[in-house]
Parts: C-alpha cells; sequence; structure tokens
C-alpha cells in the first residue's frame, strides 16, 4: 500500500502510542538488514560501536517524555562521547499531524537541518499545523520555499511508510521503540528491541552490556601479522 496525497485511512499508521504502557523486558533476537541505512541521519559519530535505532512519533506523549527525561542523558553520556549512535525513523500513529511533522523533518534534513527540526518538532507542544511547521522552518533559517514546496508534495511519504513496514517486520505496533544493536555487525544475535520509554538506567544497563561484549570480542580478535 502507498500513502498517496489523497489517503483518507490507512490501518498500519493507526497503532497505538505504548511508551510506558509496554514495560515489558528487553528482547533479544537476530537483526534484518534494513538497520544499517546508506541514507541515516546520523546523531553522533557514525563510526561509534554501539547503534541506538527508536522509531517514533513527534505527536506520541511517551516519546516526547523519552525525548525530555532520557534522551539528554544518552546524549551527553554516550552519544556526545562517540560510544554510540543515534539514529531516529519514523513510525506515525495516523495521517494529519503524525505524517506531516515526520515530512517536515525530512524536508529540514534537505537544508542540513534534519536534528533541529527533530528538536524543535518535540519542543513544540504537538502544534503541527502548516502555519506553524513553516514558523519552525523560518527560526532554522532554512529557504521558505524549498521546505513549504517538499511538504506540500508530501515528498517523503513512500520513506516514512517503509519505516512502518520494517518496523513491523520487527513487531514493533507503538511508540516509541528502540533497536539496540553493534553498529558493525548488525546481523550479531546480541540485537536487543526496547519496548517503550524505559528510563534512562535501563538503556545504560543494556549498551553497557553491548559495549563490554564489543570489547571482549575486539580482544579475541589476533592482531595482523
Amino acid at each position: 500500500m502507498t500513502i498517496g496525497k489523497h489517503s483518507s485511512t490507512i490501518s498500519f499508521l493507526i497503532p497505538l502510542c505504548l511508551g510506558l504502557m509496554l514495560l515489558t523486558a528487553p528482547v533479544y533476537a537476530q537483526a534484518p538488514d534494513f538497520l544499517i541505512q546508506t541514507d541515516d541521519v546520523v546523531r553522533g559519530d557514525p563510526n561509534a560501536p554501539i547503534t541506538l535505532l527508536e522509531y517514533s512519533d513527534f505527536t506520541c506523549h511517551f516519546c516526547k517524555k523519552f525525548f525530555h527525561d532520557t534522551f539528554p542523558k544518552l546524549l551527553s553520556e554516550y552519544i556526545e562521547t562517540g560510544k554510540v549512535r543515534f539514529v531516529y525513523r519514523d513510525f506515525p500513529r495516523g495521517l494529519g499531524s503524525p505524517l506531516r511533522a515526520a515530512d517536515a523533518a525530512r524536508c529540514a534534513g534537505e537544508q542540513e537541518a534534519y536534528w533541529p527540526m527533530h528538536d524543535r518538532l518535540f519542543n513544540s507542544d504537538g502544534q503541527f499545523s502548516p502555519e506553524n511547521l513553516n514558523k519552525f522552518a523560518t527560526e532554522l533559517q532554512l529557504k521558505p520555499g524549498q521546505f513549504s514546496q517538499c511538504v506540500n508534495d508530501h515528498k517523503y511519504f513512500s520513506d516514512i511508510e517503509k519505516d512502518l513496514k520494517d518496523a513491523g517486520s520487527l513487531g514493533i505496533r507503538g511508540t516509541p521503540a528502540f533497536v539496540l544493536f553493534p553498529t558493525h555487525a548488525p546481523d550479531d544475535p546480541n540485537l536487543i528491541l526496547i519496548p517503550g520509554a524505559f528510563p534512562y538506567e535501563t538503556f545504560k544497563e543494556e549498551i553497557d552490556k553491548l559495549l563490554n561484549l564489543q570489547s571482549t570480542s575486539d580482544q579475541k580478535i589476533p592482531a595482523s601479522s
């Protein structure tokens, strides 16, 4: 199914916002091949040993809670220190504002402003009207014509649809949801699924566990002659 300009209903765009409602333990599984993509917009060192991939929705309350309560600690302790590369992918829960906000972030990315728009959207109190999105673009000093044309053309709807399908193949049904895995071995069986806006301590425990495993694995690799 394609997300068309005049779509009236899309069943896979209506999962519930799970967040803290899905407080089950992290799940360990084998990784599919789409976890590393050449067009990913990465926050942090692209060569960091661990990747934290978030499937999220700018309109989701628990996603916003993660952004404000947990992400700053992850950013300072792991992402900015080169231990974790962070990737955000879209899982909008419906048409209208969720889809429009996801598209706006990608359109801002055309002007090297994906992360500034990402942060602005999570600090917008859910105000995602076209007028407000254009206002955010102006605040970020984007070229207004290019940005508005991109949003009006729904340029990235097909890419957003792919994110949804990829997430669905992992069993993800709500937001936020996280996939944690070794960057340079994405098919490693140490793939970890974290289904919800868990507290910082949960992410820390799982990240440190993977970092230790990676360090041990690296020490076992014989030096080249």
